[in-house]
């Protein structure tokens, strides 16, 4: 089912030539670009009409009205599972130890006497969430984006997840965002929620409508089209992310458990049949042993035609092998895994050494789906192998950094003559001028 990529005996190749042997998933977000352009510009000029139209087309519900009633929330607070809601709590709760203490403060440093610069840390001013509701319904992610955007002290957070389709004759949440979806944002105090998915619901926050202020900023993970209608209003707003299909690779010696480590490849492959499942070992004992294992545990569980085995069987999964622990660092490092676990006899040295990865997961009881719901960390995290410059969500992705440059007339002095030099060098005269300006046009001796 899950094919191999034998790299043994052979020095690896460096950088490129290495990723470029390793699976990853076809993920054309350029292609999509054109499609969605239209979408953006429907709603750009149609607003609220525009989302009522194309929820029709793209998800089957008539709808009166975007925003989602406050009484909507509450009612799906009040019919939620209890278990599911002591679930999501404390979800929140261990997701808020960690991202308050991400907090940072402002800090001021003296340059000279008399001369200090101040960095202070202010949050973006209003950001839209965006929640999948498609294949799969993640109340998880409404957790991982408000959470951190809450403890920056953004002010106004809005959040857009697909409208429902009615499961039965007169169903009261039909038009609606996933009922787990509205119970979540109930718990988070977001009170700003709107049934709209797709292309069109980040086009929403990005010009705003009749019923949307415009935003700032979006998060979230989505589908392609969500991706590609990220790419095209960078630079009108900041985003997360440009995220691509779900990925975990595995690190794994003699002494991991097949067990353990095929169960985890599963849980990935279940998200979408785009999931990128990669396991890179020393041991062809470990190999052979989680294949063997992969099928019992495949048969037992449910999305295995429509997801799991398309994922595993595809070409963005694999079990790769390697000579040793040292060569496996340099192929986990080179393919930037979303998620990475390692497990290898001393993981925690091990995974020191990982340079790029969204996130790590250290031993055999510490798997990914300890971090999709209740580790603390975040799980919207960058994909594709973009974890080699980019960060998973945090307060930090909330805030920005304003500095603050506060100089005597001394201060100022004792530096013009090297300020005036750099303005002549680059052919900037005016530049000097403005420093000679404040001292009757001549430059202060030093």
């Amino acid at each position: 089912m899950i094919s191999r990529i034998d790299l043994r005996g052979d020095a690896l190749p460096e950088g490129a030539a290495l990723r470029d042997l390793l699976p990853r998933a076809e993920f054309d977000v350029e292609a999509a670009l054109e499609k969605v352009r239209p979408i953006c510009e429907a709603v750009h000029h149609r607003g609220t009409s525009a989302l009522i139209d194309y929820a029709e087309k793209f998800d089957g519900v008539k709808l009166e009205r975007v925003r989602v009633p406050a009484a909507a929330l509450a009612d799906a607070l009040e019919r939620l599972d209890p278990e599911v809601r002591a679930a999501l709590e404390e979800s929140i709760r261990r997701a808020r130890i960690v991202h308050r203490a991400q907090r940072r403060d402002a800090h001021t440093t003296q340059v000279v006497p008399g001369g200090t610069v101040t960095e202070k840390w202010v949050p973006v001013e209003r950001v839209g969430l965006y929640a999948p509701g498609g294949r799969s319904v993640y109340p998880s992610s409404v957790i991982m984006n408000a959470v951190p955007a809450q403890e920056a002290g953004v002010e106004s957070i809005a959040l857009a997840s697909p409208p429902q389709r009615p499961r039965f004759e007169g169903d009261a949440a039909g038009g609606l965002p996933h009922p787990t979806i509205l119970a979540a944002c109930a718990l988070l105090g977001v009170d700003e929620v709107y049934a709209a998915g797709g292309a069109q619901a980040v086009a929403m926050f990005a010009y705003g409508t009749e019923e949307c202020a415009p935003a700032n900023m979006v998060t979230g993970p989505g589908n392609i089209w969500v991706a590609a209608a990220k790419r095209y209003f960078t630079g009108r707003i900041g985003i997360d992310t440009e995220a691509g299909p779900t990925e975990i690779a595995i690190l794994a010696d003699e002494s991991a458990d097949p067990v353990h480590v095929a169960a985890d490849l599963i849980s990935q492959a279940e998200h979408d049949p785009m999931a990128a499942a990669v396991l890179v070992t020393d041991s062809t004992e470990l190999a052979d042993a989680v294949e063997k294992e992969l099928e019992p545990q495949i048969a037992a569980t449910k999305h295995v035609k429509d997801r799991i085995v398309p994922a595993l069987s595809g070409r963005q999964s694999a079990i790769v092998l390697v000579d040793g622990v040292e060569e496996g660092l340099r192929v986990v490092n080179a393919y930037g895994a979303e998620h990475l676990e390692i497990q290898t006899a001393d993981a925690a040295a091990v995974a020191a050494r990982v340079r790029n990865a969204g996130a790590i997961f250290v031993g055999p009881w510490a798997p990914v789906s300890l971090g999709d719901y209740c580790a603390g960390s975040n799980h919207v995290l960058p994909t594709g192998g973009c974890a080699c410059h980019s960060s998973g969500l945090s307060v930090q992705s909330f805030l920005r950094g304003i500095h603050i440059v506060d100089y005597t007339r001394d201060a100022l002095a004792e530096v013009t003559h090297h300020v005036v030099t750099l303005a002549e060098a680059e052919d900037l005269p005016a530049h000097g001028a403005a420093m000679k300006a404040r001292f009757g046009w001549k430059v202060p001796k030093e």
